[in-house]
Order: C-alpha cells, then structure tokens, then sequence
C-alpha cells in the first residue's frame, strides 16, 4: 500500500509521530540515500539502520554511556544504581529522552496490570538506557541482567544479588526486538533459573523480525512501542522524513530483502567494487558478501 491509499489505516497516533520523529532527529533510525544502502555486519546490505538507543538524546550521548557502562560493570552490584543516576540527569536536561520515557510509562500502564507486575528487567547493555529508569518511575524494583546470565536488583538507592525469584512475575524492558535471540540466549535463562519468570516485554522499536512470535513461543507478550513496517514509512513520507525513492527502495526490502537488494546490485555494478576500495569495515563486509555468495552471482559477470 503506497501512502495516501487509504488515510485511516496509515493514521500514526500523536505518540507515535512524536516517537518517528525522535528517531529520525536523533539518528536513532537512518535511511540511506536511493543509491547507497548500508552495510550490515552480516555481509548484506539494506535501506534502513536502526540505532534505538539513539533516544538517549544523540548518537554522542548515547555512545557516551555505553562507555561509562563498560567502565561501571566491573562493580557488578554498583553499576545499575551509577547507571540511573546518568538516566534521572538526562531525563532532567534532555527532552526527547524525557518525552520518550514518559510516553513509554503511560504505555506500560495502557498495555499491563502493573499490580500484577513484581519486577522489571533489562539486559546489557542497550536495555538499560530504557528499563532502569521506567522501573524507578514506575515504583517497581530492577533486575540488571548481565551477559553471563549474572543479575542485581536494585531500588532505592541499594542493590544486591538477584537470588530467590520463586513466582515472581517480570516485565522485560528493551531497546528493541529482532529475532529474540538475547532473550532465549541470556535474558529468559537468567530470571528462569533463579525461579522466576519473563510475562511480558515491552521494546521501544520492533523490527519485525519474527521477534514477537518467539516471544509468545516462550509465553511472554510481546507490547512494542513502534513497529518497523510499511505503515511507519508510509507516514515517514507523508512527514517529508523520507523521499519517493527511498520509501519504494524500503517497501520493496521489507517485502523482499535478499530480492531487493539482488536487484539492486545488478542494477549499480560499482557499488561492490566502490565498497572494496572504501574504508576497512565497509571492506570486510563486502568481502563477507562475495565469499558468503549472498546474493547468488558466484560465477556470474554481473557483478565481478
């Protein structure tokens, strides 16, 4: 469905054009020009970036605290409490941060029973740009849940070992959700053994993925701010956030993704062989791309 086809489907709510909005100002999700789609770890390339945690305020603030989690996570125990203390000081001085976190509160109200709520939680380390301090607003206590599965509760200012979690019900705030493979790798696990279980998940971005499903799969319902589809960049072109070019581009890689960008590389030759010769880790992923054979031209002389 192209934007304008139908105006009452495509209708985002003001809570959501305000979300669409901070994501394009802060950079938070990217869209490339028509001609230059953007490498991916994983060799492919795509239309699209997505960077959730962005909504700090900007990419430099944002890659500020990722440091100073890095640094403060070697004190296991004093690092969630180090790290809401930065979140309550942005949410002071920075308003795209401040209206995410209160339109992601009343979310969370609108959606969950939070009586019935006896924990939140978040993961290393993206999460936590976003759960500790819904926790703190919301009046429930934080479960920091660390890679190697290790977890601290933390509320009012004192933290300790997660230990006995017998019964009790945990909501799980992310930045976003892809595949969920965080959740059936650490998240999930870590509250499990400790008798404890994940009942829902609540993700600023849902990159529809297949996210949701595994969720339901592991008995957590999934509630996602926003929804990585057709409908969003519909009204990002109705807003002047994307062009014509780069709305068919997205539409035709969400469709198809490895099609679209087959296509695309038949269509521009010179945009592998200009990325062997770009910068080192634009390098590595288009060697990944031809040794990975991704988009099926091994042995051809459309793209050499």
């Amino acid at each position: 469905m192209k934007a304008g086809d139908d105006k009452e489907e495509i209708n985002l709510s003001t809570t959501d054009e305000k979300l669409l909005t901070g994501l394009f100002m802060t950079k938070a999700l990217r869209v490339c020009p028509e001609n230059k789609p953007f490498w991916y770890t994983s060799g492919t390339i795509g239309p699209y970036y997505i960077n959730t945690h962005f909504l700090y305020g900007s990419e430099e603030k944002a890659n500020g605290l990722l440091k100073m989690i890095d640094m403060f996570k070697r004190d296991v125990l004093g690092c969630p409490l180090k790290i809401l203390e930065m979140a309550r000081k942005n949410y002071d001085e920075d308003s795209i941060y401040r209206s995410l976190m209160d339109d992601m509160c009343s979310f969370i109200k609108d959606n969950i029973d939070m009586d019935e709520v006896d924990f939140i939680s978040g993961g290393e380390r993206r999460d936590w740009f976003f759960s500790l301090l819904a926790a703190d607003m919301l009046g429930k206590p934080h479960i920091s849940i660390y890679k190697d599965l290790g977890a601290v509760i933390s509320e009012a200012g004192r933290a300790k070992p997660a230990q006995n979690l017998k019964d009790k019900k945990v909501l799980h705030i992310a930045d976003l959700v892809t595949e969920a493979s965080s959740y059936e790798r650490a998240w999930i696990p870590a509250i499990k053994e400790r008798g404890g279980q994940i009942k829902w998940s609540v993700v600023v971005v849902d990159r529809n993925q297949g996210g949701e499903e595994v969720l339901a799969a592991n008995g957590i319902r999934c509630h996602a701010m926003i929804r990585i589809d057709n409908r969003l960049f519909d009204r990002a072109l109705e807003m002047g956030l994307i062009n014509e070019q780069q709305h068919t581009m997205i539409l035709d890689f969400i469709a198809n993704p490895r099609e679209s960008m087959r296509k695309f590389l038949e269509k521009n030759p010179d945009f592998l062989k200009d990325s062997l010769k770009g910068d080192d880790k634009t390098k590595e992923r288009a060697r990944l791309c031809i040794e990975k054979d991704i988009y099926g031209f091994q042995g051809s002389s459309k793209i050499s």
